[in-house]
This record gives structure tokens, C-alpha cells and sequence, in this order.
């Protein structure tokens, strides 16, 4: 017979390691550090407010992205970190600016550099390039726009990334034979180029494995 003591010990000691390892992870609220799910107001410094908080923590971190929709102009999120472990929970929109020249041509909407051990999970990435292909078809003199980018990252997860994007190249790894990337992983992303499953994905020096629903082709 199960000795009630001993099983109520364990469930309390359980209960004890789980509320100490919850505890254990800082949550960054974008919504608490300014952002607004408008969809019309900038959010770009708070996301960036959250990302300078979970690289310099010494705890895992969560960056969370509540639903709505999020205007970021251009947000770069740089390394190296003190954290090895953050995570961005996306359960909203992240959509860059209706007016292309905003970005321009600084070739990166979204990009990390020099940062290892990050993970991002759901949400939806809105290149709202509806406007910048109609430049390109009516032959004017367009900006060449910005897609999603990595730069001398490793063991980063992109996990259920769902969107479109403003170019033809939709996820870029453009890393260097000196600091090469490793360790990426892709599981179920699927973004398109002017609605369409045309976009595609464009490597140099990366390696990583993929499951699940890849859109564009893997280039890893």
C-alpha cells in the first residue's frame, strides 16, 4: 500500500521545483513596455526595449507578443548576449509599414545578428507588399525592399512563422565564412511572395534541418 506521507512529500516537493523553475523565467510583455496592437502605432522600440532586457538577463527570458497587430518600421536585435535562452512567443501580428519607402532599401525588415540560443514560436509576419510589387510592375524606380534576415546567428528555431513577404527572397541567411551559422532550425514556416508560394530562400554559409511545412524550399 502507497504510503500517503511519502506521496503527499513528493507532490509538495514537485510542486515546489515547478514554482521555483516558472519563476525562474523572465516574461517581457511588449504591451507593458509600450506597444500597441493598433496595428497603426510604432512598436518597434518597445520590441527592441524587450530585447535589450532578455539579452542582458541572466535568466531565460520570454519576449511576448500578445494578439493584435504590431507596426514595426525596421527592428535589429543584436548580440552577443549574457542569455543563451530567450524565446519570442508571437501570438499577434508583426506587419511592417503600408508605405514602402519607410524601409526602402535597407534590404532588412526584421534581422538578428550575433545571437545564439534563441527560439521563436507562432505569429504571423506581415511585409504588407502589396504596394512596393505594383511599383515594381508599372516599371518606376522602386526601392528593392527588406524581407526577414539572420546574421551570424546559431541554434536559433524559427517554429510555426507564418506571413508574406515585400521580396521575391523571403528568408535570408547571409552569413560569413569566418562566423558561419549553425545549428537552425526551421519547423512549419510558410511565407509567401505577392501571395503566392513563389518566395524563396537564399543561404551562404549556413547549416540547419528543417520539419514540417517549409515554404519556400529550404536552402539550409
Amino acid at each position: 500500500m502507497e504510503n500517503p506521507i511519502f506521496s503527499l512529500l513528493l507532490i509538495s516537493l514537485l510542486s515546489i521545483f515547478l514554482t521555483e523553475a516558472i519563476a525562474d523565467v523572465v516574461t517581457l510583455n511588449v504591451i507593458n513596455l509600450g506597444a500597441k496592437p493598433d496595428g497603426q502605432t510604432d512598436s518597434t522600440r518597445a520590441l527592441l526595449t524587450a530585447w535589450a532586457a532578455a539579452c542582458g538577463s541572466l535568466k531565460p527570458a520570454t519576449i511576448f507578443v500578445p494578439q493584435g497587430k504590431y507596426l514595426v518600421k525596421q527592428a535589429h536585435f543584436k548580440g552577443k548576449c549574457k542569455n543563451r535562452a530567450i524565446t519570442f512567443q508571437i501570438d499577434g501580428t508583426l506587419i511592417a509599414p503600408s508605405d514602402y519607402n519607410v524601409i526602402g532599401n535597407s534590404k532588412n525588415w526584421i534581422m538578428f545578428q550575433g545571437v545564439d540560443g534563441v527560439s521563436i514560436h507562432g505569429g504571423i509576419l506581415d511585409g504588407q507588399g502589396t504596394s512596393l510589387w505594383s511599383c515594381k510592375a508599372s516599371g518606376k524606380n522602386c526601392p528593392s525592399g527588406a524581407n526577414v534576415s539572420g546574421v551570424t546567428i546559431s541554434d536559433v528555431t524559427y517554429q510555426d512563422i507564418h506571413g508574406s513577404s515585400a521580396t521575391r527572397v523571403a528568408m535570408k541567411f547571409d552569413c560569413s565564412k569566418r562566423n558561419p551559422c549553425r545549428g537552425i532550425k526551421l519547423e512549419d514556416v510558410h511565407l509567401t511572395y505577392k501571395n503566392q508560394p513563389a518566395a524563396q530562400a537564399s543561404c551562404a554559409n549556413a547549416a540547419g534541418t528543417t520539419s514540417g511545412i517549409i515554404q519556400p524550399t529550404s536552402c539550409l
